[in-house]
């Protein structure tokens, strides 16, 4: 259960118990929807650039539909409102002087004064009324207008010419037919306000892009040398404090505890090498006095406990020291895999290897080898076959090795990862075993930012999987 879960599911029930007493339903929990979630950037540059321009474009949108919309409606009301007024002047002209049998002064009028072209036809019935576009303004606004100050029957085209608009309108005993202007009665010029608010839209999201760029450029590098760091890499050539006051102190902070884990990793290792040191002495000189007895049972006892204590002081040197002193070089798993193969005929153990992708891997090359070695070794100790598989595929590599021995129940698997920890009653391990091997695998695969983890094997015996970053 998340901490979200926690304190809603109590918090819900508690409204629950108080919406029985109210007399509203109370409204049900908003999930955030998967398949938004999928689209949804996962980088910080990503989810910074649309925290930007979500809100930019909403404005945008919004501008545009209440804004423009009430702008478009008010401008072309009024310019319908001046052109109608001036057809209702034409018809007024016409009706108090029909003495004018051309109408050839009040045409003349109507085009020079007026800007519209005017004709007086026969008396006909009006054109079928055409279905009104979806959305147009010009075409409720005029017809309203016309209703209103001329209240004679009409008929309008507003989308036949893109440029002019036709009107017919009934006389008593002639059709005025008018034809004017598109621009004289619809703000037609209003794009030039969303050429501009576009444009200066790009232009914000382009600074914002690069603004954002500048200061997301060093977190990303800090992420990158603090896998690197993790990974045993060198800090890179590159790398410096840089960018706002808060990665600043972050990087400082990084660079700082570098410094002071690599010290002490420093530190460690010459303790250990004088360790090393000060023991083998002892283990030599005990090697030097046993030379010196004359042959026995008790001499060959003592000189297998002499080299018991040093196998077991190889291998508690080699889990305290890893090979975090190792640097990264390329490995040739095909090599690794043939002597494994030799060494398993060796041991009369069924031994088989496939490669999947390119065999040369960027590892530390002693480090990854004692770690498949440990693990095909291991699996030699207590199965009959053994079968690897290395599977490369640019980004990862992913290596198994399973056996048909007697297995790891999985409850004790984690357990066998510990060090010094021998499951003698599920592997049988002999007495020479310190229990390190699997700890020494699983510390060498996280030291290159990896795993090992352990599973049922399809041999039937146990599998061993390492996946490392390649």
């Amino acid at each position: 259960m998340t901490l979200i879960e926690r304190v809603w599911r109590p918090t819900r029930r508690g409204w629950k118990k108080l919406g029985a007493k109210l007399p509203f339903r109370l409204p049900r929990r908003v999930h955030f929807p998967n398949w938004l979630a999928k689209f949804a950037p996962t980088g910080l540059y990503g989810r910074s650039l649309i925290i930007i321009i979500t809100p930019m474009v909403l404005l945008q949108v919004i501008v545009s539909v209440v804004f423009m919309e009430r702008h478009w409606a008010t401008v072309t009301q009024r310019l319908s409102t001046a052109v109608v007024r001036d057809i209702a002047s034409i018809i007024d002209v016409i009706e108090s002087y029909p003495q004018d049998a051309d109408y050839s002064t009040i045409t003349r009028i109507a085009r020079e004064t007026l800007d519209l072209n005017i004709s007086v036809l026969p008396a006909e019935p009006l054109p079928a009324a055409a279905p009104r576009p979806f959305f147009n303004i010009l075409d409720g606004i005029l017809s309203e207008e016309i209703t209103n100050q001329i209240a004679r029957p009409f008929w309008i085209d507003t989308v036949g010419d893109s440029r002019l608009v036709e009107i017919r309108i009934q006389l008593d005993n002639a059709v005025l037919r008018v034809f004017a202007r598109r621009n004289s009665a619809y703000a037609s010029n209003t794009h030039i306000f969303i050429v501009w608010m576009v444009g200066t839209s790009l232009v914000l999201i382009l600074i914002a892009v690069l603004f954002l760029r500048n200061q997301i450029r060093p977190i990303q590098k800090l992420a990158e040398a603090a896998d690197g760091f993790g990974r045993g890499l060198p800090m890179p050539p590159n790398f410096r404090v840089r960018g706002a006051s808060e990665v600043r102190r972050a990087s400082l902070a990084f660079i700082q505890m570098r410094d002071r884990i690599e010290r002490q990793i420093e530190q460690r290792t010459q303790m250990l090498n004088g360790v090393s040191h000060d023991l083998r002495t002892v283990l030599t000189r005990f090697r030097l006095q046993l030379a010196f007895f004359a042959e026995s049972e008790d001499r060959r006892e003592l000189e297998n406990d002499v080299d018991e204590m040093q196998r077991m002081l190889e291998g508690y040197l080699a889990f305290a020291k890893g090979e975090a002193g190792e640097e990264f070089g390329e490995l040739d798993l095909s090599r690794v895999f043939a002597k494994l193969e030799t060494q398993a005929q060796m041991k009369g153990c069924a031994f088989s290897a496939d490669i999947q992708g390119d065999p040369r891997i960027m590892v530390r090359p002693d480090g990854f080898t004692r770690l498949i070695n440990n693990l095909v070794v291991n699996a030699m100790r207590y199965a009959d076959s053994v079968r690897v598989t290395a599977r490369h595929d640019g980004r990862w590599l992913t290596v198994s090795v399973e056996d048909d021995g007697p297995g790891i129940a999985p409850e004790q698997r984690e357990e066998a990862f510990k060090p010094f920890v021998r499951l003698d009653t599920a592997r049988n391990i002999d007495d020479g075993g310190t229990g390190l091997g699997l700890a020494i695998a699983r510390d060498i695969a996280r030291s290159h930012g990896g795993d090992v983890l352990l599973s049922a094997s399809e041999l039937g015996g146990l599998r061993a999987m390492v996946r490392i970053p390649a």
